[in-house]
């Protein structure tokens, strides 16, 4: 390949990088890197492409559990990911059988199911939200004292 052609996929792939944020492509933009500093030094196709693959595999081996320790380490839990963990008030029967149960959390209603299929709570109960399914809360027993 042609030293440009290694560095259009390096742009590219450092573009879709920037673009992203998701360490996702990084690791071969360093291997489209390389590959493209062999192709000036005359590489042939085929050394080109295997250190392409050597490079890009052994940065994402050796950067990506530094990356992922320390990028984006404060992100903060937004829209429904806040939800869980949150107490929440039932204000219809949650009974699973019957396909029943809704609560209120942060003053808006949600449609509420049980985390067992064999525990039924009454309107007024105080539950912990443990996941959130589609639309549906899915709730369990707050411990009590907390």
């Amino acid at each position: 390949m042609t030293p440009i052609s290694w560095l259009i996929i390096f742009v590219v792939l450092l573009g879709i990088e920037i673009a992203t944020m998701a360490l996702t492509t990084i690791w071969f933009a360093a291997g489209a890197l390389v590959a493209f500093i062999f192709s000036l030094l005359g590489a042939g196709i085929e050394l080109q492409l295997a250190v392409f693959v050597v490079v890009s595999f052994a940065v994402l081996v050796l950067i990506r559990p530094f990356a992922k320790k320390y990028v984006n380490k404060g992100v903060t839990m937004t829209n429904v990911d806040g939800l869980i963990g949150k107490k929440a008030q039932i204000t219809e029967k949650v009974d699973n059988s019957r396909g029943s149960g809704a609560a209120v959390l942060d003053g808006q209603e949600w449609t509420a199911r049980s985390l067992r299929d064999d525990r039924v709570f009454q309107a007024g109960d105080l539950v912990v939200v443990k996941e959130i399914r589609g639309v549906k809360l899915i709730v369990d027993a707050a411990e009590e004292g907390k």
